[in-house]
Formats: structure tokens, sequence, C-alpha cells
């Protein structure tokens, strides 16, 4: 062994203890095949002093090496390289770089899809929660493990807040706490579909809601919306000839169009789920954002709904990166939901469901959304008179009454992927049809203004106009 090699690789500047070091150049050695199997080492003694380093540090390191089997040492005979090993030549790894998504350039003015105003998230209050958790005498029992289903106060508030918001007759065993409505999706579709499981979807639509029920190996059967949301003659000419097991929508405001799924057509599709048995998923994402009177009231918190799983979430109106969802159901389904999410996830964020727990207790979240109220539809206004001042006789839309984005509707017939191209090359972007469309190409914008600033919500409306 080259021990002399082995000391001028040797960093003694104090940032890596000496015997981690020898122990990790002489596996290096072995790897490489300059020790070979069965290649007796100097002694411990003798390496101290070639070394310059106290002999207890080479004993350090040989036992290191003993006890992950990279050497083999014979009582009061030797210690040499195991021969019981087998080491594979190297792989020569390739490098990839990988562009970052548009959603994540800081030189982009990037529309999304109706992302929040991260600066507007409450942090002084999230962190006083935080010092309230941990200054309570019985802190300690939040670091113990957590039911699958998420904090019991936590899905007690969740289900007190369904039933006085929005009208649903929900118990704590109804309710089980995801990390956002992603996961709650991705849930619902392994615990509800089987492989060839007929799933409705609207189009123009989610396509990430779509991905997951494929994942599962759901066949998807495209449904298109117009004015008054998803076309309810067409689900039930569908129901007549297949076995539909789960229609998913947004009839809130429909993912990407903003409309009102129409009460007459809730309504009609609660008689074909009880009369054909399939079950609505019902994705409310944005029930917070409502800003005429009250919001509509969701399809599960009609009495005569007998299959049903609702989605809903806390991530729009705290912060995109607090992943916090919830899914309310009959407490047969969501006994499988959290066997489920114990796999994947033992028992969720803990502290953060306690901390926002404690937003709600104290009232800090109430007054976080009427804020946020009252900003958004501020910029609402603002985004909607951009639109008339650059677009006009460009786009059609109707502003929405909630939500945090609009759908823009050319009035020429446009290639929109030339479009982006075109405004790519001043630094704005948006998310392409094919993002909303099932089959064919469904010409609009799902322009998302909430996260922008006004000025960067008026530029980017001047150019997109100008290519228009």
């Amino acid at each position: 062994m080259n021990i002399k090699l082995l000391q001028s690789k040797l960093d003694r500047s104090g940032s890596k203890a000496i015997y981690i070091q020898i122990a990790d150049l002489i596996i290096e050695s072995i790897k490489k095949g300059v020790l070979k199997a069965g290649e007796t080492m100097p002694s411990t003694r003798h390496m101290a002093t070639e070394l310059s380093v106290n002999r207890n540090t080479v004993v350090l390191a040989f036992d290191i090496l003993i006890n992950e089997g990279w050497l083999i040492s014979e009582e009061r005979k030797k210690t040499y390289v195991s021969d019981k090993i087998q080491i594979s030549q190297a792989v020569q790894k390739k490098k990839y770089t990988t562009q970052p998504s548009e959603i994540f350039r800081n030189d982009l003015i990037f529309f999304d899809d109706g992302l929040p105003d991260a600066t507007y998230t409450p942090m002084k209050e999230l962190a006083r929660a935080y010092r309230r958790i941990f200054s309570r005498k019985a802190h300690w029992q939040i670091m113990n493990i957590a039911s699958e289903f998420g904090d019991e106060k936590f899905r007690e508030t969740i289900s007190g807040m369904l039933n006085q918001n929005r009208g649903m007759q929900t118990s704590v065993a109804d309710v089980c706490i995801t990390r956002g409505s992603q996961m709650a999706l991705f849930l619902t579709a392994h615990c509800l579909l089987e492989k060839g499981d007929i799933v409705l979807v609207e189009n123009p639509g989610y396509r990430p809601a779509w991905c997951t029920f494929e994942h599962v190996g759901a066949k998807l059967i495209p449904v298109n919306v117009d004015e008054d949301g998803i076309n309810i003659d067409l689900i039930e000419a569908i129901a007549k000839k297949k076995r539909v097991k789960a229609i998913y929508l947004t009839p809130h405001h429909q993912y990407p169009t903003t409309v009102t799924l129409s009460l007459a057509r809730r309504l009609q599709l609660i008689e074909l789920s009880n009369k054909y048995g399939f079950t609505i998923i019902e994705d409310d994402y944005d029930n917070e954002y409502h800003f005429i009177q009250r919001p509509v009231m969701p399809i599960s918190s009609f009495e005569g709904i007998r299959n049903y799983v609702y989605i809903g979430t806390l991530s729009k109106l705290i912060a995109p990166a607090i992943r916090v969802g919830y899914i309310a159901s009959n407490p047969k389904f969501i006994l499988q939901i959290g066997k489920l999410r114990k796999m994947v996830d033992l028992q969720g964020d803990a502290i953060m469901e306690q901390s926002i727990l404690d937003l709600i207790i104290s009232g800090d979240i109430r007054r976080h959304q009427k804020r946020m109220l009252a900003h958004y539809q501020a910029k609402r206004d603002f985004f909607a008179d951009l639109l008339d001042r650059y677009m006009e006789g460009k786009i059609i839309y109707n502003k929405p009454d909630g939500g945090l984005a609009f759908w823009l509707k050319p009035i020429r017939n446009i290639d929109l992927f030339q479009l982006k191209e075109k405004v790519n090359s001043e630094l704005i972007s948006f998310y392409t049809p094919d993002r909303f469309s099932y089959d064919k190409t469904i010409p609009g914008l799902r322009i998302g203004y909430a996260s922008l600033s006004e000025a960067n919500l008026e530029n980017g409306i001047r150019i997109l106009s100008k290519y228009l």
C-alpha cells in the first residue's frame, strides 16, 4: 500500500476527522483496485508513524473498515482486504441539466393559472401560532405519532367549517386531512377506482387530476363545458350506455373557464348519480374567494346526494407552500383513505395542522381571509380594466365572480402556441391550451391575476395585446 500517497491526500484543516479520511481513502483504493482482495494491510503502528498521526486514529479507521466489511482482521495474525466482496467497475454517469420551469423563472412575467399572492402570506400570525404551540405545557404531545386521519381537533374544526359555511352535514368521522388537494385526489383515485373504471371529466378541465385517475388505470371520457357548466344531457347519455364509476368536476369556479355550474344542473347531476350509482368527486379548490354575496353551496351539501367525495384545500387561502387539504365523504370511505394515507404519509404534518388550528381559533384566519377578499376583488377589477383597455375587440371574457383567474377567448382564430413563442421573446409566458384540453385543442387562455404585481400585469397584458 502506498502510504505516502495516502498521506498527501489527508486534509489536516480540521474540516473532517482524520480517521474518517483514512477510512474513506482506503475504501477508494479498494474500489479502484489499487488494494487487491486478500492484500495484507500495514500494521496500525507503522501506518501511524508514516502518516504522522496518533496510533488510535488509525485503529479507529481500521475499526470502521472492519465493521463495514472492507477489511478482515484475524486475531493475533493480520488484517487484510476482504476477499468476500466483489467490486463492480464504476459506471460512468451522464450529467444532465434541467431547465427551470417557467413558473420559477425570475426573469419572466409568467401568467400562472390562479395562484395566490405569496407576499401576503400571514407569516407573523403563523410564527406566533408556532410559538404558542411550543409554549404550551403539554407541547411534547405534538411530537408523538398522530392519527392517519389528521389531528382530531383540526378535523373537528374543518367539519364545523364545512357545516357552517358550506351547508354540509359532516362529523369528524367524515373528514381526513391531507397534504394539499393533489394528495387528496391521489388517495381518492386509489381508494375508489380500479383498472378499467370509467370516469367522466370536464373538457376543458384539470389535467393533473386526469393524470391521477389514469395512473390507477381508469378510462376517462371528456364531457364538454358551456356557460352553465358541464353538459348534463351528455352525462346521462353516457350513463345509459356505460357503467360510469365516477365523475370529477370543479363546479364552483370551473377550471379553467371559471363558470359556475347552475343549480338546475347540480340537481340533475345528483339525480343521475343516485340513479346510476356513480360517485361525484367535487374539487372545491377556491371556495374562499367569492366576491358576490356568499359562495354557491357545494353539490356535496345537498341532502339528497348519496355518493360523493368532497375535496378542499387551505393552500389557496394561506400560501401555495402550505400543503393542507382535506377529504369529506362517508365514514367507510374515509377509513379506506386513512389506511392508504398511512402507507404513503404516516401522520402528515401535525405541527402545521396544530398551527393552522390555532390561527382558526384565534380568528387570524378569518381576518386574513377578509383582507384577501378585499385585496383580490380590487385586483380583479384592476385586471378587468386592463383587459378593456388593451384587449378590446381582441378577446371575449366574463368577469368572474370569484377565484383568482380569468378565462380569455380570442375573437379571431389564432395559434396560441405560436403566440406563446412570440411573447416569450419579450419575457412573457402563459399556459398553453394543451394543459386544459382533453382531446382537441380548445382555444382559450386561463390567466391568473393574483400572484403578479399591478405593474407586471399591465406590462404582460400590453405585450399579449400587441401580438393578438
